[in-house]
């Protein structure tokens, strides 16, 4: 399809009516948390919640390396608890912003400290972490390394901070919050054998326990959890992993598998455009001739999160890596960066091809509150599905695509190294080009 064709083609921004149900939505979180603490109280058994699901773990960063731990359990519908895990569900379910703080106001984080390396902060006798399988941590790592939500019973200290932490860039938000006196299995969980396989190997380097469970068939969802329990690596070198970090570790080293599979495969043919929109953030792949370069722009709105002064001007971000991948962590885009390159990577493998590729991402002011890289993951991946846009060259390419961004040309030239480099180099950019 013509990249004329393709704007044509794509669905009109309804802006005024998403930006009024966003405004609507976001007073209905006070609506959730009365009906969490609604639950709680039928839920509770003394000081003991008892029938209690976990679907997933937490593990946090603050007074690094004695950081809270702490299992996340749906209170009131623990029927459904596998729809409270974080995963692609959500975007082929069309969760909007206000679907994620629903879900997760009525998650209830129950967590207690432990060292990253020892669950007894006070004794350097105390086991390390990767011998621990009972107590608190223990029971924190088989919910992480079952395949489903396991039932336990939690003893709690005090009644839950009620609140919604609006999470980060990396991380989803996180709703109410209690002290844990204790946890305890009320059933055997589940545990894959390809899991097992990586727990029971002491001498597997995490980088290539992770790859081993993706190509398994896990998703980074499931491998992110698994790390961040502190399950995966050489056994001295084993260690909880807080949740933000463990993030952007999966997608890193999953993508970096993913690079090592197209290394020496063939370039596509002709330079691609792609769409998605999500969430009020709106994505543009370009895919050129080549072998494997990769950038992110980010472009964020005023009034968005990250960006909220309404008065001022788009704020940008870039980051990039050429043939040979990055020697350095992202700083200005941070986890977004890995997301996204993962879900090029992972469309570029499955198509047996490399490719040089800017992916721009536009956040728009209905991005009014944070819901965590997955949305930029799955956005991203999704965006390979359906048509794509056709031009002769990236550099036209470029330029058609800028009409349709908040930025001039220009501004995101001076951005964007692969945008300012197809000047000097326009025949490695054309239908049918290669090389480097």
């Amino acid at each position: 399809m013509r990249l004329d064709e393709y704007f044509e083609d794509l669905e009109p921004d309804e802006e005024a009516e998403r930006r009024r149900l966003a405004q609507e939505k976001s007073y209905a979180i006070t609506d959730h948390l009365e009906d969490f603490e609604r639950k709680f109280d039928d839920a509770l058994s003394g000081d003991t919640l008892v029938g209690s699901t976990a679907p997933s773990i937490f593990v946090g960063r603050s007074n690094y390396p004695d950081i809270p731990v702490g299992l996340l359990s749906p209170v009131g519908d623990e029927d459904e608890a596998a729809e409270y895990v974080t995963d692609g569900n959500w975007y082929r379910q069309g969760y909007a912003i206000d679907d994620v703080l629903q879900r997760r106001t009525g998650l209830l984080n129950s967590s207690k400290r432990a060292n990253v390396d020892s669950p007894g902060i006070a004794s350097r006798l105390a086991p390390s972490v990767q011998d621990v399988w009972d107590g608190f941590v223990g029971v924190q790592r088989e919910v992480a390394i079952a395949d489903r939500p396991v039932d336990l019973e939690i003893g709690l200290d005090g009644k839950p901070d009620l609140g919604l932490d609006s999470g980060t860039d990396v991380a989803t938000p996180r709703g109410p919050r209690a002290n844990a006196r204790s946890a305890d299995l009320t059933e055997n969980p589940h545990v894959p054998r390809a899991v097992k396989k990586t727990l029971e190997d002491d001498d597997w380097q995490a980088q290539g326990a992770m790859t081993y469970l993706y190509r398994r068939g896990f998703d980074v969802y499931e491998i992110n959890s698994i790390l961040s329990a502190g399950a995966l690596g050489e056994a001295a070198q084993r260690r909880l992993v807080p949740t933000r970090w463990s993030i952007t570790a999966v997608d890193d080293t999953v993508g970096q598998f993913l690079r090592g599979r197209i290394r020496n495969a063939p370039s596509i043919d002709e330079v691609q455009v792609w769409e998605n929109e999500y969430m009020g953030n709106r994505y543009w792949v370009l895919l050129a001739p080549g072998n494997w370069e990769f950038e992110l722009v980010e472009m964020k709105a005023p009034g968005s999160i990250w960006n909220p002064d309404p008065s001022g001007e788009i704020w940008m971000a870039s980051a990039s890596e050429g043939y040979e991948g990055r020697s350095s962590y992202v700083e200005e885009t941070a986890g977004a960066y890995y997301a996204a390159r993962l879900g090029v990577l992972e469309y570029l493998e499955s198509i047996g091809r490399q490719a040089k590729c800017l992916v721009l991402r536009e956040v728009s002011d209905d991005y009014w509150a944070p819901v965590g890289v997955w949305q930029v993951r799955e956005s991203v991946r999704n965006a390979f599905d359906g048509e794509y846009g056709v031009a002769e060259t990236f550099h036209g390419a470029v330029k058609a695509v800028t009409t349709q961004l908040p930025v001039s040309h220009q501004r995101l030239r001076r951005k964007s190294e692969l945008a300012a480099g197809v000047q000097s180099n326009l025949s490695a950019f054309g239908t049918g080009g290669g090389g480097g």
